[in-house]
């Protein structure tokens, strides 16, 4: 099968969507199929698929522009930039399937019909959300695809009587992410005190702030919040007056990820509109314990190895977050036994027969 994903930061950022699309197109190329991914990132070095650059500008040049009808984000903005490039490589005929999550300039460009009036069957994945297909209003009216991949239930639910679906989560490489020896002096982090970690973007609704609120009342803990974002200067000065010395802000490279994760007491996601969050299953992989607020996604991801907290209750999180902390440390077993269903050989298996599905069903 020839496979295009196209996605703005391929190559260039290492974010959710980012990640499940390297890690589903590798799985893939592996297999045989012909995998070709068109991205801003530098090309790297020993990828079984075949890599396609285009110049873009970062979504952080935009994030003092206007947020108005379809330029409604820095993310919008950016793929705008994106646009030209992908015009210019997109060869319609070459490909089977096209895939993205990046609406609307992205989807509407592979959705083009070629002369002759084909195109290659489009999958849609609701890594940033399911707005695109479930709103009726805007620009989203003139959202389609012939198939929806939805990362989480209430997608499907959502959306399944309107397009040809399948439930498919995220996933995790288990050879990377694994337990492991804490490496607190390698990061710089205190040798002393719980190391509470979120690796979350600096904006609203990651809900960081709260974090920091939180992890004030737990005592002797460090808050360390791996990532970047528009909300980066506020966030470190209301750290300064809540976590005076018990605070670090950190970029740390793909690579060094696991070694992170491993390095932490407890991991904290506060994100309540998150489509799916790789972040949990890569956290569950290193065994480290997650508090996460109680929803019916977090319980889908996480089962019984959450602590999950009420959004509704200011002390909830820096209870559980204290509950964890001193839990025995068996208690690191589970996460890593549930981690196991989201293997990203599991994950692109499943894509693979939905493409299938998505080209019979659209033939017939």
């Amino acid at each position: 099968m020839r496979i295009l994903f196209a996605l703005p930061g391929l190559h260039r950022v290492d974010r959710g969507a980012e990640i499940a699309f390297l890690s589903v197109a590798s799985e893939l190329a592996r297999r045989g199929d012909e995998v070709t991914l068109i991205g801003s990132g530098p090309p790297r070095p020993d990828t079984p698929y075949k890599y396609i650059q285009v110049p873009v500008s970062s979504r952080e040049r935009f994030e003092r522009l206007p947020h108005i009808p379809v330029f409604r984000s820095e993310t919008v903005w950016e793929e705008a930039t994106f646009v030209p490039g992908l015009l210019r490589t997109y060869d319609p005929w070459a490909y089977d399937v096209t895939v993205t999550c990046s609406f609307p300039f992205t989807n509407w460009i592979l959705r083009k019909r070629k002369s002759g009036g084909k195109r290659p069957a489009h999958v849609f994945v609701t890594q940033n959300g399911d707005w695109p297909a479930f709103s009726e209003k805007a620009e989203f009216r003139f959202f389609g695809c012939d198939g929806l991949i939805c990362i989480n239930p209430d997608y499907l639910e959502r959306n399944q009587q309107k397009y040809r679906s399948a439930l498919i989560p995220n996933g995790v490489d288990t050879k990377r992410f694994t337990p492991g020896a804490a490496e607190r002096e390698r990061f710089g982090f205190p040798a002393e005190g719980p190391i509470v970690l979120m690796v979350s973007a600096m904006i609203a609704s990651k809900n960081v702030d709260r974090g920091i609120e939180a992890v004030s009342r737990v005592p002797g803990a460090t808050l360390v919040v791996a990532g970047d974002g528009p909300m980066r200067s506020e966030l470190q000065k209301q750290a300064d007056d809540l976590l005076p010395g018990r605070y670090r802000q950190v970029r740390v490279s793909p690579e060094d990820m696991p070694a992170l994760y491993r390095s932490a007491d407890a991991f904290l996601h506060l994100s309540q509109d998150e489509s799916f969050g790789n972040v949990y299953v890569e956290a569950l992989a290193c065994g480290v314990p997650i508090v996460a607020y109680d929803s019916a996604r977090t319980q889908w991801i996480l089962g019984e190895t959450g602590a999950l907290a009420d959004p509704e209750v200011p002390d909830s999180v820096s209870g559980k977050l204290k509950e964890v902390i001193s839990a025995d440390s068996s208690a690191r077993q589970a996460p890593v036994a549930r981690s196991k269903q989201f293997e990203w050989s599991e994950i692109a298996r499943q894509y693979r027969d939905f493409f299938e599905r998505v080209l019979r069903e659209r033939a017939g």
